[in-house]
């Protein structure tokens, strides 16, 4: 389903959430932690998701194993590498990988700018090693509460130049969007991008908020934007994007199956809408198999699975000459890091 002569793009993919279980349990064994299994298969369970969870936050459960090995920069850094070599496996021409410094910094007591540096030294080196090329989107952890989002801030500035966005992820229904409206604020000014995941444990109105109150350019999920037609036409003509993650949203028990999805109604309505893994780590899954199998399973036919496709290129936080020489030469500028 995956066509051959687009760019393969992904815009929503949290690099923490992409932790291959095999380093989790060769770190785990090098620094000591106390894992409950000592092979990939007993380990699964415990980090991998295998069937609905109950929400959201039952989902983020599953990152206790993976942020325990997180015990140093070195540790932090091979991550970072083996995101974007993983990418590359997927057939990956481009992906922009989001992170929480303070979510990877927190269970080890890590200095959140020394993760950020860590993840920038990584990706930089995977991007020269692979060709795909990588774009960083920086996390503020809403459940944390806005004092440490602006710590959180500060460490991702610290790094600016490499930061293309900024996003708001976590606790949704209980940290809205305003709270965090100085923060994105100085991240426009820095001349980042913005993403805010939205709709996706709350209503059309955290959307609404996303984009009013921080100047949302794309949102995350934005599952119940289908409740407000106003919503769906103002995210249609104003070419806000849609990260749309199908496997994730079932996960999370935020839509009920794949067929109850939105996706297809936004494409249908013209948005630009694009298909993502969001926690590939966590899900068990690949970019190919939301677009081979929970795509069609979505209910997309061939020609709305290009239109995604060719819509993540279209939404991508990069400039127009970099996506005229992507979509003419699969990646004719490999291995460097987006910056904005």
């Amino acid at each position: 389903m995956i066509d051959p002569s687009l760019p393969l793009v992904e815009l929503h993919r949290h690099l923490d959430g992409s932790i291959r279980l095999e380093t989790v349990l060769d770190l785990g064994r090098r620094h000591n932690v106390p894992l409950p299994a000592r092979d990939a298969e007993g380990l699964r369970p415990h980090v991998q998701v295998t069937g609905p969870q109950p929400g959201v936050m039952a989902f983020i459960a599953k990152f206790r194993w993976p942020m325990a090995v997180l015990v140093d920069a070195d540790a932090v850094r091979r991550v970072a590498y083996e995101n974007v070599e993983d990418a590359k496996n997927e057939g990956l021409d481009y992906v922009e990988l989001r992170f929480s410094p303070w979510f990877m910094a927190e269970a080890n007591g890590l200095d959140p700018a020394a993760v950020v540096e860590a993840v920038v030294d990584g990706t930089n080196a995977g991007a020269r090693a692979t060709g795909v090329r990588v774009g960083l989107i920086g996390i503020l952890s809403r459940t944390y509460g806005p004092e440490s989002a602006a710590r959180e801030l500060e460490a991702l500035l610290g790094q600016r130049e490499h930061i293309i966005a900024l996003d708001l992820a976590g606790d949704e229904a209980n940290f809205p969007a305003e709270w965090f409206a100085e923060h994105f604020r100085r991240a426009r000014e820095a001349g980042w991008h913005i993403t805010v995941h939205a709709g996706e444990s709350a209503g059309p109105e955290s959307v609404w908020q996303a984009i009013r109150t921080l100047g949302a350019e794309r949102i995350g999920h934005a599952l119940r934007a289908v409740e407000d037609p106003s919503l769906l036409d103002y995210l249609a003509e104003h070419k806000i994007g849609v990260e749309s993650c199908l496997t994730s949203n079932v996960q999370t028990s935020c839509v009920p199956d794949y067929a109850s999805h939105p996706l297809k109604r936004f494409l249908e309505r013209g948005l630009r809408a694009t298909i993502n893994t969001d926690d590939p780590g966590i899900s068990g899954i690949t970019l190919p198999y939301e677009y081979e199998v929970a795509a069609p399973k979505a209910g997309l036919t061939p020609e709305q699975i290009r239109q995604a496709q060719g819509n993540a290129l279209e939404a991508a936080f990069l400039g127009e000459e970099e996506k005229r020489g992507m979509s003419a030469g699969r990646g004719c500028v490999p291995g460097s890091v987006a910056q904005k």
